[in-house]
């Protein structure tokens, strides 16, 4: 079902030069890029990156550019670049599931007294423990996008060789759970960076606000089988305030970090981050995309990531 042409029903006669799920491996690549860069410019706050700090940094610089050659080799061997990609997101997952894990224990006293070894004040200062999973995050939907699903809709991901994996939803409501995550952890980044000022500025609350109505409406559409025009629409609303509220969240901050007419780029590592509030824009772009036509260009069946149109 192509749920973006629910709402516009003119898309089905558009054809885009990339599928759906060129698409979404077309973003993963940038956002390990950019999860690479913006771990870089978070990690050093500090002054000095520790050994095992290099390893999401260079991480998400390495695993960008060899999607992005996986690309190039889906061309000629569309099976060598599949099995390249899932095992670059395979590792996603490790390095975001490691990082989370050595954010938390940087968060909580060990030692401390039973009760106080964790805390939400300890959380909010401390490295963000959600970040890390963004690496996860684009992991699981780059291994989803990955892999061919053929006929489209059911849940049916060809492995080559004439294998095949049923899954229990489709690749699209698939897709729309891990949104409704991906969001969900977007929000509880934000939340416990927003925390830090005490929500002085009546700004901040609205990424809280419409990043949570976005998720349950990514949520509650994933759970609907047969979604209805006025479900799209409600969805295409919230996946456009998703990209304004990081568009506008991304010039105030980097508003408060101009200091008068002088620019002090230190100001811009240890005060707003300007790149936070993109991931908002992020999201939305994701949300957009995953309703795009489920349809593939398939050569023969069971192959894996089509060749471009």
């Amino acid at each position: 079902m192509y749920y973006l042409a629910i709402l516009f029903p003119r898309l089905k006669e558009v054809r885009l030069p990339l599928s759906r799920d060129q698409l979404l491996l077309l973003l993963a690549a940038v956002n390990l890029l950019f999860l690479g860069l913006d771990t870089y410019l978070a990690h050093l706050i500090s002054g000095t990156i520790r050994p095992r700090e290099w390893i999401p940094v260079l991480f998400g610089f390495v695993a960008g550019t060899l999607l992005l050659i996986a690309g190039l080799i889906a061309l000629r061997n569309r099976l060598a670049a599949t099995r390249l990609v899932t095992a670059v997101f395979i590792a996603s997952i490790a390095v975001g599931l490691l990082g989370a894990y050595f954010h938390v224990v940087r968060g909580t006293y060990p030692t401390a007294p039973v009760g106080q070894r964790v805390s939400i004040q300890l959380l909010v200062w401390a490295p963000p423990v959600v970040a890390p999973l963004m690496f996860a995050l684009v992991g699981l939907w780059g291994i989803s996008a990955a892999w061919l699903e053929s006929p489209p809709d059911s849940g049916r991901l060809g492995l080559g060789g004439g294998r095949f994996l049923q899954m229990p939803y489709s690749k699209t409501r698939a897709y729309l759970f891990l949104t409704s995550l991906a969001i969900l952890a977007t929000i509880i980044s934000s939340a416990l960076d927003h925390a830090r000022v005490n929500y002085e500025n009546a700004w901040l609350w609205l990424p809280l606000f419409v990043g949570v109505f976005a998720a349950i409406v990514t949520f509650g559409l994933a759970l609907l089988s047969q979604p209805g025009r006025a479900d799209m629409a409600i969805y295409a609303a919230a996946m456009a305030l998703l990209i304004l509220v990081g568009l506008l969240g991304a010039a105030l901050h980097i508003q408060a970090d101009i200091s008068g007419q002088t620019i002090v780029v230190e100001r811009f590592l240890r005060e707003a981050p300007f790149l936070a509030p993109l991931l908002f824009a992020n999201m939305g772009l994701l949300g957009l995309i995953v309703v795009l036509d489920p349809a593939e260009q398939v050569v023969d069946e069971g192959s894996p990531i089509p060749a471009p149109a």
